[in-house]
This record gives structure tokens, sequence and C-alpha cells, in this order.
């Protein structure tokens, strides 16, 4: 007996732990209380609430990264049913606020959630009238401008107060023919700064303006 329980010990001690292992990994996983559980990761897009009438919001991170806990056999959460939300309603004073990241979402149980806060840039929409000028582009050494008429001469821009402040005219850009010939024609006014480039994210209306010009053969020189 004694040389049988001698014969391969090692292999019988390995066995014998191997079915413990198994006979326990089996009833505690079954036992009341113990749930086995596993992560999940989604990528959230983060969008703004309760911003009050007549305000604009920018920010710059636009994806919350959030890691969440769920039981292993309990029901499948969706990426749909998670939304990384700014609250701004208390939000007046124009500038920049540092506002919590919240999660809504089911019942689950949150690891972690990045970023917790975002700056938020808080702008208030404005309008005002901006008469439309006249810019010329190619070469005019064949014909010169007779007439021009804008209608309507006036425009309506708007935006955030930042970026009006830097509006100096609403203007369309006319070709210049190669020979004499009249212009009728529907443009798109842009606003424009100080330096001459066109300003991103100002509305102008209307978004066409009827353009109407003559150009006509230059005079020639007295004798």
């Amino acid at each position: 007996m004694l040389n049988l329980l001698r014969n391969n010990f090692g292999l019988k001690v390995l066995s014998v732990f191997l079915a413990v292992a198994a006979w326990g990994y089996f009833h505690l996983a079954a036992a009341p209380g113990i749930t086995a559980r596993f992560d999940q990761t989604f990528s959230v897009p983060i969008s703004v609430s309760g911003l009050r009438p007549g305000y604009q919001a920018r920010y710059a991170e636009k994806v919350a990264t959030v890691v969440i806990e769920v039981p292993r056999n309990g029901p499948v959460v969706r990426q749909d049913q998670l939304q990384a939300v700014l609250d701004a309603s208390d939000l007046v004073d124009p500038g920049y606020h540092n506002v919590q990241v919240k999660l809504v979402a089911p019942d689950v149980a949150i690891k972690s959630l990045s970023p917790a806060s975002v700056t938020l840039s808080l702008d208030r929409l404005d309008e005002r009238t901006v008469p439309v000028s006249i810019v010329y582009s190619g070469e005019s050494s064949g014909v010169v401008v007779e007439s021009t008429h804008v209608d309507p001469a006036l425009t309506t821009i708007r935006g955030v107060g930042s970026d009006l402040a830097r509006v100096s005219t609403v203007r369309v850009s006319i070709p210049i023919p190669g020979k004499p010939q009249r212009l009728d024609a529907m443009l798109q006014p842009a606003p424009i700064d100080a330096r001459g480039s066109e300003i991103t994210g100002v509305q102008v209306s209307p978004n066409l303006v009827r353009v109407r010009a003559a150009f006509v053969a230059p005079l020639a020189p007295a004798k």
C-alpha cells in the first residue's frame, strides 16, 4: 500500500489540487451574493444642456471615455444608453467656465470618467447691420468699371459678440472680364476682418446678393 501511494505521488497531489480548485470555482461562482463582473469601455460624445437662448457654448473636448462595471450575466449596456452632458443652465456671464461632465446612464457602476470636467467658453449671440462693399479680382488693363449696383446694399451679420467685433466689412468679389461686358449675378457676401481675411462662424443674411456691373473699354487718350 505504501508503495502504491509513493508511485507517481506528485501527479496525485496535483490532481487533488486541481479537483479542489474546480470544486471551489463552481461552488463560489454559484454562491448567492457573489457575481462575476467585467468592465466595458465606451467613447461617448459630450453635449451641452440647459443653454439659455441667445448664447453659444464652445469647448475643445468632444468625447468622454467611460468605463463601467457590469455583471457578466446581466443586461447588455449599449452606447446609445449613455450620455455625457455639460449642464449650462446656471451659466449667465460670458467667458470661460469649468463645467463638470455628468454621465446619464442606466443603473451601472461607473469605474472612471475622463475628462471629469471641461473648460467651456460662453458667448452671447448678437447681430448688426453692415453695408456691402465690392472688390475686383483679376487684371483690369482691357476694361474699366462704368457702374456697379448691389441689391440689397445692407446685410445682417449674426454670431457671438467677440466674432462680430472683428468684422470690418461684408464684401463681394467681382471678377474683371477680359473684354467689355455687363455682369448680372447672385454672389455670396463674406464677413471680412481688418486684415482682409474671412471670419468663419459669422452668418450673413441674405447669403446671396444681386450684383450688376458694367465694364467698358477705357477711353483713348486725347491727342
